[in-house]
């Protein structure tokens, strides 16, 4: 039999406490010492590892270059024991002069392009050293102006941040994830950065409009435009938080198009599939072809070969933009480590405040270090400069006293520290000339000293070197501006039917729902050949670049582009193969014709309204409803609407009454039931109308027809049964009581009255 063993050091606590606190731990890790940068040096954890490695792995600018394994071994097995590739990819982010606006990294071997940045080679391949830019980031740091603390196995130290002589988060911007928390810092230009530095030291109360005359927008690697208005760069610098629309530069060579600049981060392998892509779906039909001819001289060059018959290539450039990655948005969310050790979001404004702090501090440190060294030698030399005055009596207490080290503290006042560097002279120094040496090194040092001193306490005085080290600095380091600011219009798609030819076509719909078009005008649809157990149906007239819209009895609409219709050669296609209209509904009618296009959409209970045909459109293949129809009724044909002001429509009711009213007493809608068309008798026999169609009172003649029977009603018969709205209308005569069927002629003017 096992005996439990309990033990009074085992910790017990509840697991929703446990997860809750260690999930905690692990966010604050991830946004402490992994994710975010910090204000004073630009950099997250594992950069500032890789360039300290390298720089006490003697990889300076100036030396020579070492295999970037090297480094990334050495990065991983002292301070930063993480995966070998992700701390390699740092480390060639840092030295892509097409990802980082200043890189940190000088690199030699393929270290990725401008197409495909993560296409460079192996570490083992490629040969790195620090790049010129990193000494502003190293300069100081021998210099006791940082804090160090232990490595991972406290066997090293690490510097905690790198004494930063700019404003690095800011020059070279950064990008990460974090655990609830993100950042995406743009780059921005060193010299514009320098200057509102110098600006906000001069004038603390400066605010972020003030700044933002030096610091007029980020400034990326690429040489592509910045086309965010002023107002809204003014109000992401206040807040912290906005986006940066950056555009590609394109030039006219030989009637060409030449795109120079690509957005930042932007393939153009990617660009070249995005345009072959709407070339093969032929919405561009006035390119004939794209090549890329970048090379090492032309890092960005894609060529745009026009058809001669097309010029318009500002409007071509504008749909591109729209369409393509030649135009890009970047979204800007300055969130960084400040020096109080916690995440925030920054406004400029804030952030160069704190890091001048940072850099006043450092530079103090500097000062505090230096003097504590000078006084420390001006100290040995007052000792260096006894032994010179007392030379053989200091001499002869060396050899002949046991411990001369008491007996020279206690004659001459000396400490211990003087002593010892006393005792360590070697004859060679004893010379009459290092005498001289001493006392002119304790001149320069006490001079150096009391300039120090002076310094250390005069804010003004050490202000003003700052800004003397900045302003050297900008002009050692700085360059031009690469993307430039400048307003441009928004960018717009081009309409997908201007690019179809305008050919006239007549779309034709058999009676089981199959479709159609036929070129021209002149095609009689009933003639044409239909399947078995098929016939014709319905037929409209219009243009190959217009949307044709099919109705259901249900009251939705469908749309498809007429030029997509199959020719009429065959016998089309079923509407059910491209459309989803519900099971056992008919589509009976179609109508083509411009966006604007009016028609008079009416139910046979009567209730209808007026619409314009662009609102009939939609991509939903099940349709959308547009007309609402009772159960049990069915909508009338759609009937085309000339001229608004002076048509009627003619309706006939099931009860013999015939109504004529002004088409402009209906209301315009997008969708839904309508008015009611007439006053129309709602009893148990439910009136319905029959018979809709439109006509022109004073021009038109009106001819009913039942069964062999006809009634003609000229103008002066038409204006009988004119009437509003609200009207029942006029019973026709006996023997007309059941309308089969209307037919409206215009005759010569003199016929109209008689």
């Amino acid at each position: 039999m096992q005996t439990a063993i309990v033990s009074e050091e085992i910790e017990r606590q509840p697991l929703h406490q446990f997860t809750e606190q260690a999930y905690l731990d692990y966010a604050m890790y991830v946004i402490l010492d992994r994710a975010l940068p910090h204000v004073g040096d630009g950099l997250k954890p594992v950069q500032r590892r890789i360039i300290y490695s390298m720089f006490d792995l003697g990889l300076k600018s100036g030396s020579k270059y070492k295999k970037s394994a090297r480094t990334v071994g050495d990065t991983l097995g002292r301070f930063h024991p993480h995966g070998d590739m992700a701390c390699y990819e740092a480390m060639v982010l840092m030295a892509q002069p097409f990802s980082f606006r200043y890189p940190l990294v000088d690199g030699q071997g393929n270290w990725g392009s401008i197409d495909d940045p993560k296409s460079f080679a192996a570490m083992r391949y490629t040969e790195s050293r620090l790049a010129v830019f990193s000494d502003l980031l190293l300069s100081e740091l021998g210099l006791g102006t940082v804090d160090w603390k232990a490595n991972f196995d406290g066997s090293l130290d690490e510097p905690t941040l790198f004494p930063a002589r700019l404003p690095n988060v800011l020059l070279n911007g950064t990008t990460g994830i974090a655990v609830g928390m993100a950042t995406d810092i743009p780059p921005h230009n060193l010299c514009e950065v320098a200057e509102a530095c110098i600006y906000l030291l001069k004038k603390p109360n400066a605010t972020v409009v003030d700044l933002c005359q030096y610091i007029i927008g980020p400034d990326y690697p690429t040489k592509a435009e910045i086309i965010t208005p002023t107002a809204d760069l003014l109000k992401m610098y206040d807040t912290g938080h906005g986006s940066i629309r950056m555009r590609a530069c394109y030039m006219i060579e030989n009637r060409n198009v030449i795109i120079t600049a690509l957005p930042h981060q932007t393939s153009g392998g990617k660009i070249i599939t995005q345009i072959a892509a709407q070339m093969t779906a032929k919405k561009l039909p006035m390119i004939e072809d794209i090549r890329d001819e970048s090379a090492h001289e032309n890092p960005v060059r894609i060529v745009i070969i026009l058809r001669s018959s097309h010029r318009n290539v500002d409007s071509l450039m504008t749909h591109l933009f729209a369409t393509t990655d030649l135009e890009r948005s970047y979204r800007v969310n300055v969130n960084m480590i400040g020096l109080n050790g916690r995440p925030q979001v920054k406004n400029l404004k804030s952030l160069l405040s704190e890091w001048l702090e940072f850099r006043v501090h450092t530079v103090r440190r500097r000062f505090e270090y230096r003097l504590a060294k000078i006084r420390k030698r001006l100290h040995l030399l007052e000792g260096l400069l006894i032994v010179y005055l007392n030379m053989d009596e200091v001499i002869d207490i060396i050899r002949e006293q046991d411990k001369p080290k008491a007996i020279l503290i206690k004659r001459f006042g000396l400490t211990e520290i003087q002593v010892e560097a006393i005792l360590e002279l070697k004859l060679r120094q004893l010379a009459k000339l290092e005498e001289i040496n001493i006392q002119g090194e304790q001149k320069t040092l006490s001079k150096e000293r009391d300039s120090l001193d002076s310094i250390l306490h005069s804010d003004k005085k050490l202000h003003n070197l700052i800004i003397k080290e900045i302003k050297a600095d900008a002009k050692k380091y700085g360059d031009a501006r690469h993307s430039p600011i400048v307003q441009r219009e928004q960018a717009q798609a081009f309409d997908e039917t201007s690019f179809i030819p305008s050919d006239p076509i007549t779309v034709v719909l058999s009676a089981k729902g199959w479709v159609r078009a036929a070129k021209g005008h002149d095609i009689d649809p009933s003639t044409l050949n239909y399947r078995a157990g098929d016939e014709f149906s319905e037929a409209c007239k219009g243009r190959s670049n217009q949307q044709a819209v099919f109705l259901d009895s249900s009251g939705r609409s469908y749309s498809l582009p007429a030029h997509t219709l199959p020719s009429a050669r065959g016998q089309g296609e079923p509407l059910t193969g491209r459309l989803a209209p519900r099971t056992g509904i008919d589509v009976p009618y179609v109508l083509l014709g411009e966006s604007d296009t009016q028609y008079l959409l009416a139910t046979d209970e009567g209730y209808g309204f007026i619409s314009h045909l662009g609102d009939l459109y939609t991509k939903n293949k099940s349709g959308k409803i547009i007309i609402s129809i009772s159960q049990g009724n069915t909508i009338l044909s759609p009937l085309l609407i000339s001229n608004l002001e002076t048509e009627c429509y003619a309706a006939i009711t099931s009860a013999g009454y015939l109504s004529i009213v002004p088409t402009s007493e209906l209301p315009y809608l997008t969708k839904g039931k309508g008015n009611k068309l007439l006053n129309i008798s709602t009893k148990k026999d439910q009136e319905t109308i029959v018979i809709l169609t439109l006509i022109h009172p004073t021009q038109d003649i009106l001819t009913l027809y039942s069964g062999k029977r006809h009634l003609t009603l000229k103008t002066r018969d038409i204006q009988a049964y004119m009437g509003e709205r609200k009207q029942r209308g006029k019973k026709l005569p006996r023997g007309f009581q059941k309308v089969d069927s209307v037919t409206i002629t215009t005759p010569p003017l003199e016929d109209k009255l008689f």
